[in-house]
């Protein structure tokens, strides 16, 4: 599972992958601290944004992989 953020006028910034079998792997300039991600089973995953700001303002996006 993959979790994405679009900032207004920007492109998608992976933030975090995910999945049942690793740890999560953040990208530079994200941290669990304020994206945490939880995954129950390979068909559910929550993410939680902490201490929400203004410059959190964005469309977010999870993508799924097969394999």
């Amino acid at each position: 599972m993959f979790w994405y953020q679009q900032p207004p006028r920007h492109g998608l910034k992976l933030i975090v992958s995910s999945s049942t079998w690793s740890h999560n792997t953040y990208e530079d300039g994200y941290s669990e601290a304020k994206f945490e991600v939880t995954r129950q089973n390979t068909d559910y995953s929550l993410m939680t944004i902490k201490n929400v700001t203004p410059q959190d303002e964005a469309t977010y996006f999870c993508a799924a992989n097969d394999h």
